[in-house]
């Protein structure tokens, strides 16, 4: 080898020593471990999911917390944070918190006190009606009584749910095994009109300097005339851009979306859209919403993009915890958000409350009242389903946005 390559190997040599002791310079040193400049709280057991900082479970210090990080609490067990806090002294020190995430939630039974089925029904109890948990994704649900289907009577029976973890929830019904009686026609003696909201009325009592006055529609509006809707006060529209027909079932495009999203934004009306879903997996709902994006491309909207999801006789099928389901929601809203589109996630106020809890994402409120009393926060009200304006053969949902 000759002198000159040598030198070139040598230059290389030093150069390759002199880079890794400014990569491990740059390396932060872990402070000094002392756990004798705080003091935890007593009792350090974490509800799963909550959310839950290092600070939130030390009693005092003598100094402050410089990494007030988040705990991650979605894996039950206990756990080791350890985090750097500046003492008295004013030196960095690193110190440790030793917690255990538990669940003590009770299982969901959605249920009232009186079931009713047809004789000769061929369905299963536990199947059929709503069992859930809020990290198991298969509670042990069953029925205690006798029952049967094929007899009619009322049966006093008691529904019982319980986790991994001994949270028990019970519910006693009376199941009520009917057979269905001929209709007899009745011969009206005066006529009476159909209760409808009037378009114009929740314009009247609703239209503020903070909220605006919309509808959402679909193929079951059939043909609209998008400029009386506009004359009639409609400031925005909410419009099903398609389906997926049943679980595991194709994404279908609803007939009517492109006429009714291009005579929307012809005639100046903010536009958004919503999905109507069947997914039962993070996958499934990241894939539904990369087939809604591609039905947008063109059209320019303003409103956000709707996850609607409401397949809950599905869901004992489905192998889902509550905390599962709020993941998927949030793996089609965080696929939309990531192309530049505002998420929202649709529900009925008892949904939200019981179900949808564990999103980060704007709301979009059904409950059909002149005055809801759900307590937490929405940007869409959605508060009839019986509306009737100009522009429209059949009846429409009527919806409150409010103004951010």
């Amino acid at each position: 080898m000759n002198k000159k390559k040598i030198e070139i190997l040598i230059i290389i040599f030093i150069g390759i020593i002199l880079i890794t002791l400014g990569i491990i310079l740059m390396i932060p040193k872990t402070p000094k471990l002392d756990t004798s400049g705080y003091r935890l709280i007593k009792n350090r057991k974490v509800e799963v999911y909550s959310k839950v900082k290092v600070k939130d479970l030390i009693k005092s210090i003598d100094g402050k917390v410089l990494t007030n990080k988040k705990i991650n609490t979605e894996k039950l067990g206990k756990k080791e944070i350890k985090f750097v806090y500046e003492n008295k002294d004013g030196k960095e020190r690193t110190g440790i918190v030793n917690l255990e995430v538990v669940d003590e939630e009770e299982p969901l039974i959605w249920l009232s006190n009186y079931y009713s089925v047809k004789v000769g029904s061929n369905l299963s109890l536990e199947d059929d009606i709503l069992c859930a948990d809020n990290y198991d994704n298969n509670p042990n649900c069953r029925v205690e009584g006798t029952y049967d289907l094929n007899t009619e009577g009322e049966y006093h029976l008691t529904y019982i749910a319980t986790d991994s973890s001994n949270n028990e929830e019970k519910v006693d019904f009376t199941l009520n095994v009917y057979n269905p009686k001929p209709v007899e026609s009745k011969v009206e003696t005066e006529s009476s009109e159909p209760v409808v909201t009037a378009f114009n009325d929740v314009v009247t009592n609703y239209k503020n300097e903070h909220t605006e006055i919309g509808i959402d529609v679909s193929k079951w509006q059939e043909e609209i005339d998008f400029k009386k809707v506009k004359d009639a006060g409609a400031s925005f529209v909410m419009i099903r851009v398609g389906s997926q027909q049943g679980v595991n079932g194709e994404y279908v495009l609803d007939p009517y979306f492109k006429i009714n999203i291009e005579n929307a934004l012809k005639n100046d009306l903010k536009v958004g859209i919503y999905f109507y879903s069947y997914a039962d997996s993070k996958q499934e709902a990241i894939k539904q919403a990369k087939w809604v994006l591609k039905q947008l491309e063109g059209y320019k909207i303003s409103l956000p993009i709707a996850f609607d999801w409401e397949c809950y006789s599905s869901f004992n099928q489905m192998e889902l915890s509550i905390f599962g389901l709020n993941q998927v929601a949030e793996s089609f809203l965080s696929t939309i958000e990531k192309n530049g589109y505002n998420g929202m996630i649709y529900g009925s106020k008892n949904y939200l409350n019981s179900i949808w809890k564990y999103h980060n994402y704007d709301v979009w409120l059904a409950h059909y009242t002149e005055e809801t009393d759900y307590d937490s926060e929405y940007v869409m009200w959605q508060l009839c389903q019986n509306g009737i304006i100009d522009g429209i053969n059949k009846e429409v949902d009527i919806d409150i946005l409010y103004k951010k």
